[in-house]
């Protein structure tokens, strides 16, 4: 997407018309996804191109095309430039992928707890059987190892779910 504006921005600049500089900047960079037949469509044969680009917005992961169409209504109605507009844009849609980039980045913390607490309970067989115990005997062969097995797998289950919940809560913001 970022790739689109900065491409449909430089054919307008170039002189291009806004139908012309989107068939171009489209086929030069794709950035269209399933819904390019439908824009392109509307911009060569003069239909309703913002329209088509909020079609095509509805796509996960294209949302900028929403402020695309934003963009190419504004300059086609008030005759703002164009050019500028998808600068703009451009400059936003950047900024918004660093910032997920860095939460991502963020949440690597997160996730390698979540990590950790999946494998711990590996860990723990794995070092009482080097150990010489017989840990697996114990856990499902006794009372009290049964009990700790289920009191530790809900726990274990929990902690997980905790973790995971707290990443995406905060992928969601």
């Amino acid at each position: 997407m970022i790739a689109l504006c900065g491409a449909l921005a430089g054919e307008v600049r170039a002189g291009r018309q806004p139908g012309a500089a989107l068939l171009r900047a489209a086929h030069d960079s794709g950035g269209l996804g399933d819904g390019q037949a439908a824009v392109l469509a509307a911009a060569r044969f003069g239909g309703d191109v913002p329209g088509a680009l909020v079609s095509a917005a509805r796509q996960p992961g294209a949302e900028g095309l929403r402020g695309l169409a934003a963009c190419w209504r504004v300059a086609v109605d008030q005759g703002a430039g164009l050019a500028a507009g998808l600068d703009r844009l451009e400059g936003a849609l950047r900024a918004e992928r660093d910032q997920r980039a860095d939460l991502r980045a963020q949440l690597a913390g997160a996730r390698a707890t979540a990590v950790m607490l999946a494998a711990l309970p590996a860990l723990g067989i794995l070092l009482g059987t080097a150990m010489g115990a017989d840990p697996l005997h114990v856990l499902l062969h006794t009372g009290a190892g049964l009990g700790c097995l289920l009191v530790g797998g809900a726990l274990e289950g929990a902690g997980l779910w905790w973790a995971l919940w707290i990443t995406r809560r905060a992928e969601a913001e």
